[in-house]
């Protein structure tokens, strides 16, 4: 598992940007980079490709036909690979009643534990239809792997878009997992994080 603390959480305030933990295992080094890399890449050809998009649209009163193809399947891997982040850095938006008004001790830590086994719960279900999507768009409605799903104007294969939605979900939840062992160690009195 990370090396993450529970210690380590902030509240939303100015000194959170500057305490974003790095990781510090190999495993989450690799993976952590590599989703930051794909996100930028993401992120920028996205931003061009609407700025191209506009100038073809409203300076050349022309038609950049068949972009949103493009802008759909970049954004599936920026939205879910950037939520795996997310869920790495515990940056979701929550309505984190607990940790607001409860007091510290076991009670509050039991609810943690209560909400993180229902997060790893909902993201596994999640999971299980991210890799059914995927396995639709790869194998076909027929599971035989003919008349794949494309897009319409560059016949893009769906199941590439479908990818990151499983992946994404897939490290939403062993980070989701993560956050249950390190609280249900917390409760219990074991080792810290």
């Amino acid at each position: 598992m990370s090396d993450f603390k529970m210690e380590d959480t902030c509240d939303a305030s100015a000194e959170c940007v500057s305490s974003v933990d790095t990781p510090k295992n190999i495993f989450d080094r690799i993976i952590i980079n590599s989703f930051s890399v794909i996100c930028f890449f993401c992120a920028t050809i996205l931003t061009l490709i609407i700025c191209v998009a506009t100038f073809f649209r409203y300076i050349l009163e022309g038609n950049l036909y068949g972009y949103e193809e493009w802008v759909k399947i970049i954004a599936f891997w920026l939205y879910f690979i950037g939520a795996a982040i997310g869920a790495y850095n515990r940056t979701h938006v929550s309505a984190d009643l607990v940790n607001a008004y409860l007091p510290d001790g076991t009670l509050k830590k039991f609810l943690v534990v209560v909400r993180n086994f229902i997060t790893v719960c909902v993201a596994l279900l999640f999971t299980w239809y991210g890799y059914d999507f995927f396995m639709f768009g790869f194998r076909g409605p027929l599971g035989t792997g003919i008349a794949i799903p494309m897009t319409s104007v560059w016949r893009i294969p769906m199941w590439i878009g479908y990818l990151s939605v499983f992946l994404g979900l897939l490290f939403m939840v062993y980070y989701f997992a993560r956050d249950l062992v390190i609280s249900l160690r917390d409760l219990f009195g074991g080792k810290k994080g």
